[in-house]
């Protein structure tokens, strides 16, 4: 079977994170700049290999003190 090669659009797709802090509120994040590809046999992701890397400092959480 042949390997098939996918990359995950970045202007349609995002990494978003939630992390509980004191256990009172909930924390929600992204990614701004990151890469997401998989290599399948054919269309069967049970064997799929995938590689995600992010930017840790494009990190957003809608607060610029803690994201630095």
């Amino acid at each position: 079977m042949s390997i098939t090669k996918w990359a995950a659009d970045p202007t349609h797709s995002e990494i978003q994170f939630k992390v509980k802090h004191l256990m009172i509120t909930t924390v929600t994040g992204y990614f701004r700049e990151f890469s997401v590809s998989a290599e399948t046999e054919g269309q069967d992701f049970s064997t799929a290999k995938i590689e995600l890397e992010a930017k840790t400092a494009s990190i957003d959480t809608n607060q610029a003190d803690r994201d630095t």
